[in-house]
């Protein structure tokens, strides 16, 4: 039950429903895990790769597939690859790859596997439990066994993988085995073909001395097809710098990619332009990028950013090249500045952590390890939101039916209880559960969505919900909120509070509420300042005997409230 809806509904004992909520449009929300303040924050700070610039999908999916599957060709796979054409309908983030067995996993928070598809081939539970004991599979820091596609750049590396399984098990040359294929004397692991296919992802993306035909070499020579250019940039982060907020970006690409995508976004003959009506201000002149930030790194190495760091030093904005020499502060205006680390970047703006919101797309090295190591507060920028909220607005009907199979399969086991011989029949609501969930789970897209898997939350959801404390489709949308504004995280109801009705009646049978008082003696320690009853002992003695109910909002609630 909506927590929402559980607290406006109307009692029957005639109370009127709760005021509703002002909510702003859905695609210009963000979305709460733990409250936040924004008038307590001091700085903002961006990752550059899909959240600065945001780049065209699927252009840019089939760019980076097609440059991976010509690196395997080149180091030997067959010609074959070529015919391989991307699918952004398969593809979703957080899927683990299993080395072992080729299979890509969507699992839980806890290891359970909730879908695994071997090539283009999902398997049935059966076929699952004959790999994966109860259909489980822990998930440890260190296990080299799986591999956690994370992030949107492992999105045509996910279909890849999928499309090798399935080229090689499909091929009239080779035999599988359980852990790979052979042909002749050639034996080829699965884990061999992934480190084949990491290492050719790595060398699209970073490159050889420069060597022509990367990635961000493609990207560049054609910016308009890859890159989305958004007038409403310049426009948020002069207004964060307007209400008197420091601005600044840390990004693990290089120099010469950031200024070029940089410029590119911010190449507009104006600068930040007022809000739209008949009172509009006029647009400010024309800057440079680096002028809307107060500090710029770039080569950040992130996570390790977060960590021990590396070297800080200045760019030349003339050649690109690195000045000899760690930078030991203070940070220039105009200029920009590669590697360094958290603690020395901290210490030289005079940020303490809590005071710092930073946007990212990168759930590990962006928002995980910078609040799990310096205290930042987080914004995840979580493009699929607006996809994810178009399947739960528009297949209404499909949640609704799937609400009333639930009520149908509590009707089944209606006033039956422990002394009850009879099984009922719910074999044909549990299989309607079924298709109603399977069907809901393909609008989503080949693999369903990427926060759930009927009412199981993926991998990915939990880490969404355990480190992010802001998330929405682009961070773009804080320009619909006044920077004096309380992001108030909603109540994380519990299933026991969930599906308990707030006006649902406590038992009034005598037999039962001693039957709860038995089973709780804390319904019979509840006390209230009002019950509480007088001490007929000396004042000291009741100071030691008893604690005194707090007077004064002391209790942790919302640190930002």
């Amino acid at each position: 039950m909506n927590s929402q809806n559980s607290l406006s509904s109307e009692s029957s004992m005639g109370s009127q429903p709760h005021h509703k909520k002002y909510r702003r449009q859905t695609h210009k929300r963000i979305f709460v895990n733990r409250s936040l303040n924004l008038e307590k924050i001091k700085f903002f700070g961006f990752d550059m790769d899909y959240t600065l610039a945001m780049y065209k999908s699927p252009q840019y999916e089939q760019l980076g597939f097609d440059l991976v599957v010509e690196r395997l060709v080149s180091i030997g796979y067959p010609q074959e690859l070529y015919s391989f054409v991307y699918d952004p309908c398969f593809p979703i983030r957080g899927l683990f790859f299993d080395k072992t067995y080729g299979n890509l996993l969507k699992m839980d928070p806890y290891g359970n596997i909730l879908v695994a598809v071997h090539g283009f081939r999902f398997l049935h539970t059966s076929e699952m439990l004959k790999l994966y004991p109860n259909k489980f599979l822990a998930l440890k820091s260190n296990d080299e066994r799986l591999f956690i596609l994370n992030t949107l750049f492992n999105l045509p590396e996910t279909y890849l993988l999928a499309c090798l399984v399935n080229y090689f098990i499909t091929s009239q040359d080779y035999t599988e085995t359980e852990t790979g294929v052979k042909k002749g004397d050639l034996m080829l692991s699965w884990e061999s073909i992934f480190e084949d296919t990491r290492n050719a992802v790595d060398y699209v993306h970073i490159g050889v001395c420069a060597t022509h035909g990367t990635l961000k070499e493609k990207t560049v020579e054609n910016l308009e097809e890859y890159v989305i250019k958004d007038p409403r940039l310049p426009t948020l982060l002069q207004r964060m710098r307007d209400h008197g907020r420091k601005v600044f970006l840390v990004t693990n690409s290089g120099y010469s990619y950031t200024e070029k995508i940089m410029t590119y976004l911010f190449d507009f003959p104006h600068g930040a332009t007022g809000p739209p009506g008949p009172s509009s201000m006029p647009s400010t002149p024309h800057k440079q990028w680096y002028e809307y930030f107060d500090v710029c790194i770039v080569d950040a190495r992130k996570p390790l950013f977060f960590g021990n760091g590396t070297i800080l030093r200045q760019v030349d904005l003339d050649t690109g090249a690195l000045r000899i020499g760690s930078h030991v502060g203070p940070f220039h205006k105009g200029q920009v500045y590669s590697g360094g680390s958290c603690d020395v970047f901290s210490d030289l703006i005079g940020a303490k952590g809590n005071d710092v919101l930073y946007m990212g797309d990168h759930i590990f090295g962006d928002i995980l390890k910078s609040k799990k190591l310096r205290g930042w507060r987080t914004f995840l920028v979580v493009p699929e939101i607006a996809q994810e909220l178009t399947v739960w607005t528009e297949k209404r009907a499909l949640f609704e039916k799937l609400e009333d199979l639930d009520s149908a399969l509590a009707d089944q086991y209606k006033n039956l209880d422990s002394s009850t011989e009879l099984v009922p029949d719910i074999s044909k609501v549990r299989k309607t559960i079924q298709q109603v969930t399977h069907e809901m789970d393909m609008c989503h897209g080949k693999l369903g969505s990427l926060f759930r898997s009927g009412s199981r939350q993926t991998f990915f959801a939990s880490q969404l919900l355990r480190f992010a404390d802001l998330y929405s489709s682009t961070f773009l949308n804080l320009l619909h909120y006044p920077f004096s504004y309380l992001f108030r995280a909603p109540h994380q109801l519990m299933p026991h509070e969930s599906t308990v009705d707030h006006y649902e009646i406590c038992p009034h049978f005598e037999e039962d509420q001693k039957s709860m008082s038995m089973m709780s003696p804390a319904l019979t320690r509840k006390r209230t300042m009002s019950s509480r009853p007088t001490s007929t002992h000396n004042h000291q003695t009741d100071m030691i005997a008893s604690a005194p109910d707090p007077v004064e909002v002391t209790h942790d609630h919302d640190v930002d409230e």
